[in-house]
């Protein structure tokens, strides 16, 4: 499970998949919560999901 934030302009759906900047699957977006101007998510990732700590991650 990751623990990432977002940018309150652009949103991510619901159960969007989110993958890295090579747009390997990094796991499912499961949870937008906290505050209205810096938000945060929650993603659900697979067994072989990996991402750099400082990375930046997507939706597809």
């Amino acid at each position: 499970m990751l623990v990432i934030s977002c940018d309150p302009a652009q949103l991510p759906p619901l159960y969007a998949d989110v993958v890295d900047a090579d747009e390997k699957p990094v796991g499912r977006l499961v949870e937008i919560f906290g505050n209205i101007s810096s938000p945060c998510a929650s993603v659900y990732c697979g067994d072989t999901a990996g991402c750099a700590p400082d990375g930046m991650l997507y939706t597809k």
